[in-house]
């Protein structure tokens, strides 16, 4: 979420965008966390696969936020124009 807020305070979305993908290293860090918490018995299987499911919906809404903020061909092209 830090990474997300920080991202989201940047003045353009091409930073936004990094943050979103320093956002996503983070999730896959803290899903190798919670697989070693699973093999070392931290946590009993169904409550790590609850995790585990969790993050894998946030990713969801991550990849689609990030998606959200990608150029379109549209504004690409409009923006080649407006230099001409």
């Amino acid at each position: 979420m830090a990474n997300i807020a920080e991202g989201q305070g940047r003045l353009t979305h091409g930073e936004f965008r990094q943050f979103l993908g320093y956002s996503k290293g983070s999730l896959t860090e803290l899903e190798t966390e919670l697989l070693i918490c699973r093999n070392l018995n931290y946590l009993s299987e169904q409550e790590a696969d609850e995790l585990l499911m969790r993050c894998d919906a946030v990713s969801r809404l991550v990849n689609g936020l990030l998606q959200s903020l990608k150029p379109s061909v549209e504004d690409s092209a409009e923006k080649r124009e407006t230099r001409n």
